[in-house]
């Protein structure tokens, strides 16, 4: 009995070892590309954290890290203007913090309206060469800037000290995430593009 259980134990440790060993070449290599691009842009411990989970898809290609950091700001991006959205409609605002929200999901709709456009645009990238690739690119790079400043002044609706409270510290943490997030989706459109020249 004893012998049977070593026996059935040491063909699942084995069988273990190998499903690790045939799963992990590709996928270790896609992470450490993703983490090795993480480590260039501003906010690297974020960028691995959301872009960790797409590695598979991303594998070693700069095209498409790009385009996943866009897509995964635009994502964050709606969901922060969902959580916004309702915390206007808390009962007891003080009127300079409804006026700031209400402002504030303007700037963050201008921001995903241009992340959306820069997704749409990054698509297509490769298929454009020379003075093309450049004039697109531009756009992109413009367009992620534009949101960057979006949602920065979304966060400086919120300033100063008659602001403070529950309401100014949940929305600065979600829109500071979604600033960064876009910080770094710039940076990797950046790298993209010097690795086209």
């Amino acid at each position: 009995m004893a012998k049977t259980c070593l026996l059935l134990l040491s063909i699942f440790i084995l069988s273990v070892a190998i499903t690790a060993n045939s799963a992990s070449p590709r996928t270790s290599k896609a992470s450490k590309y993703v983490t090795s691009s993480c480590s260039t842009v501003t906010y690297p411990q974020l960028c691995v954290q959301y872009l960790g989970d797409y590695s598979s898809k991303i594998q070693n290609n700069p095209h498409q890290m790009a385009l996943t950091a866009l897509s995964v700001s635009v994502n964050e991006a709606q969901s922060a203007k969902t959580f916004v959205t309702k915390l206007g409609k808390f009962k007891n605002l003080k009127k300079r913090e409804y006026e700031a929200i209400v402002d504030c999901l303007e700037e963050i709709q201008d921001a995903i309206e241009r992340l959306q456009k820069s997704v749409k645009e990054m698509k297509d990238m490769n298929k454009y060469r020379g003075s093309d690739l450049l004039w697109h690119m531009s756009n992109v790079q413009t367009w992620v800037s534009a949101a960057e400043t979006d949602e920065n002044t979304c966060l400086d609706g919120f300033s100063g000290k008659a602001m403070d409270g529950k309401i100014k510290s949940s929305i600065r943490a979600r829109i500071l995430k979604v600033t960064q997030l876009t910080s770094n989706a710039l940076a990797l459109c950046n790298q993209f593009a010097a690795k086209k020249h």
